[in-house]
Formats: structure tokens, sequence, C-alpha cells
């Protein structure tokens, strides 16, 4: 992706110099191609980070594998823990995350269900042993049944389920092995403590590795995901605007452009469950680098609402840039409304930079004083040049649709910005 732009626009940029195209237009291509070489760049430097971090991550489950199959290779070991290390190995498996916050959320969630779930499970094996006959039986079934239905039921809340539903499934699974295992075993509490002691050991490999060999932080990946969906809003929209108002030759040289401007928001919609996911690791994840305890991962959350509902408002411009009327409207209301809206358009990409910015650096910007009078006085002008001409025919309305879809932005990136100023006040970040 990043070798076309790059192999299209700069030929672009010596035709319209030998054309004799007006400095001001000259500077502005000039300054949208470099935010698409530089977005270009990052993505690359991105792909080949997340490539490196995959293969060290592997590495890592393979270290952690090696260390907890020790157990079995070692005699001095396995007579110590005997078949129970297989245990160990599965906790391995099923716990060592790419992130660091998920294998810390599914370690301790899979610790307390294992404890709850055994120590209950010990409990109720023991008072059915104790009783014998019959009854012990019935007293088994009850408690399987109750417990696993309780337990299911709250699998099913809302709450529980976002950061809990891996802890209850274990809680299932270890209660019904120990209280049902313990109508044929005869040393019930040696069995759940052999078996507690090696998934203990397989988690805390599994934490060590995780957080001492290169950590991998869910933090860190929304924090620089959510400042750069910021400069991907900000490259569309400018692409949005310099292809609304070209001709329908330079259109046509820059849809491939458009196409992967389009493309960038398509995939901002589809990061919802991503941001979830990694704001409820993150929460897990213990104090590190710039991120203390109770950091307002929900305010990301938010912002990123927000983001994707300008990512869709932009999507929303498409058929406008593809509408066959656009070629015909060369003049009148569209011509009017050229200036204010390249001016808006540039505003508006200058206001999310700063915000991405910001973000990045945990820097305070001039939300109040600065960005927010300035995106007031942007909308009070699109607003007066939307009132020059009637909309009296197919083009004009063409025209004023995409006007509209301008505001509509403008009126979302103030939002944006107020949700940024209360991130700035509740994160702390620095002035200067």
């Amino acid at each position: 992706m990043g070798s076309a732009v790059i192999s299209i626009q700069l030929p672009e940029l010596d035709q319209d110099h030998g054309h004799g195209v007006g400095v001001e237009v000259k500077e502005e291509k000039k300054k949208v191609q470099y935010w698409w070489l530089l977005y270009s760049a990052i993505t690359d430097r991105i792909k080949k980070v997340q490539n490196m971090r995959k293969i060290i991550h592997s590495v890592k489950v393979g270290i952690a594998l090696v260390v907890v199959s020790l157990l079995y290779l070692l005699d001095p070991l396995y007579k110590q823990v005997g078949d129970n290390a297989m245990w160990a190995i599965m906790t391995v498996v099923v716990v060592f995350e790419f992130y660091a916050g998920a294998t810390l959320s599914k370690g301790l969630n899979r610790a307390f269900g294992t404890i709850l779930g055994g120590g209950l499970g010990c409990l109720a094996a023991t008072f059915a042993q104790d009783v014998g006959g019959l009854a012990s039986a019935i007293i088994i079934a009850t408690t399987v049944f109750l417990f696993g239905a309780i337990a299911t039921y709250s699998r099913l809340v809302p709450s529980i389920k976002k950061r809990y539903d891996y802890g209850v499934m274990i809680f299932i699974l270890t209660f019904n092995l120990i209280v049902v295992s313990g109508m044929r075993a005869d040393k019930i509490m040696g069995l759940a403590r052999e078996r507690l002691s090696t998934i203990g050991m397989g988690f805390a490999v599994c934490i060590l590795i995780s957080l001492l060999i290169f950590p991998s932080w869910a933090s860190d990946e929304l924090h620089h995901s959510t400042a750069h969906n910021f400069h991907d809003i900000a490259n569309s929209i400018q692409g949005c605007m310099e292809d609304y108002f070209n001709s329908t030759d330079e259109k046509k040289k820059k849809k491939k452009k458009s196409d992967t401007s389009f493309s960038i928001c398509k995939s901002i919609l589809n990061s919802k469950s991503k941001e979830e996911s990694l704001a409820n690791f993150a929460k897990w994840e213990p104090w590190h680098g710039k991120f203390g305890i109770n950091y307002p991962w929900k305010k990301y959350l938010e912002i990123g609402e927000l983001v994707r509902e300008v990512a869709a408002t932009v999507l929303s411009i498409k058929p406008c840039l593809q509408s066959p009327r656009q070629a015909a409207a060369s003049s009148g209301m569209r011509e009017a409304m050229k200036e204010p809206c390249e001016t808006a358009g540039s505003s508006i990409a200058w206001t999310l930079r700063e915000l991405g910015e910001g973000i990045k650096k945990m820097k305070k910007c001039e939300i109040g004083g600065v960005i927010l009078p300035k995106l007031k006085s942007l909308r009070q002008e699109l607003s007066a040049a939307s009132k020059l001409g009637p909309p009296d025919n197919s083009d004009a309305l063409a025209t004023a649709t995409f006007l509209f879809f301008i505001m509509d932005i403008l009126e979302k990136v103030e939002e944006l910005a107020k949700e940024v100023e209360e991130l700035q006040d509740a994160a702390g970040f620095r002035t200067s």
C-alpha cells in the first residue's frame, strides 16, 4: 500500500508544477502528500514491529512449555508431582496470551476459579463421603446441579461475563472434577492439593515470562492505536476534500488514494471489539511506564466511539465523490463552496492531528483556548457559506449534501475535542 501511494503522488506534483498551479494549491498538495508518505512509513514500521512481537511471543510460549515440561523430564521433580505435572502444561497452553494483561486476566481467573471450585468441591466430596451410601450420591448430584446452574447463570450477566467469564468456567470445571472424583478417590484433599500446586506452577511460569521477557502491554497498544486513528481520519478527510474538488481526470488518477481513505475508515469502524478487549486487558495490568493504577481506560472507549462516528460520516461522503453529477458541477455553488470547504477540511485535519499527538505524547492541547473557538468559527463560516445560493438543481443539491457532511464532521470533531479534554484532566497529562 505504501509503495503504491509514493509512486503515484510524486509525479503529480511535477505535473502540477508544469501547469503553473498556484502556490497555495501546490503547498496544500505537498502537505497532503507529506502526510500520506508519513502514514505509509509509519504503517510499514508498525507491520515490522508487529511481526517481531509475534515472533517474540512464540518464543516466550516455547520457553514456558519447556520450563513446565521439566516437571515430567526431571526425575526429582516428577517424584514430587507425578502425573499431575500435566496440569501445569495445560495451564501454560490455555493461559499464556499475547498481551501481558490478557495473561494476567486468564491466569488470575483460572487461579480464583480453581481455588474456589476446588475448595467447595473438597467440602462437598468430604461431606458426601462422611454420609456414605445412597445419600452421598444424592448430595453430590444436588451440589453439582446447584453450583453448575448458578455459575452458568452468572456467566450470562454482562458485567461478570466481560471480565470473569473464564474464571467462572474454570470454577464449574474444577468443582465437578473434584466433587465427582471424590466418589472414587480416598485421598480427595491430597488430589486437590497436588493439582492446585501444579496449576500454580504453570501460572507462575506464565506470569514471570510474560512480564519479564519483552512484555507486550495491551495498554500501550490501546494508547497508540487510539492516537493513530486520529491521524488516519485526518488523512482520510484531506484526501476526500482534495478528491471532491479535483477534475474528473484527476479523480481517476487518485482513485486508489480515495479507496485507501475509505478502507482506513472501514477498519476503524471494525475496531470496537478490539478496543474493548484491549481496555479490559489494560485494567488487569500492573503499574508500568506512564500508565498508573486506575488509569481512565473507559475514556479511551468513549473517544473511540466518537472516532468511529466521524469515520462513518467520512464513508457517507463516498457517494458524493462517485456521483456522475459532480463532474458537471464545475461552477456555481460548488465553486462558491470550494474555498470554505477546503479551509474547513484543513482545519479539521489539523485539529485531529493535534488531538492525536496530544494523546500520543500525553501532553495537554490548547483545546478550550484555541481548538474549540477555531472549530466554532469554522462552523459559523460554513453555515454562512451554505446560504450563498439555494440548491435549485441536482448539481447544487449534491454540493449542499457534501457541505452538510462536512458540517456534521465538524460538530463531531468538537465533541471529540471535549472528550479528549476530559481525558487529559482524568489522566493527568502534562502541560508542556
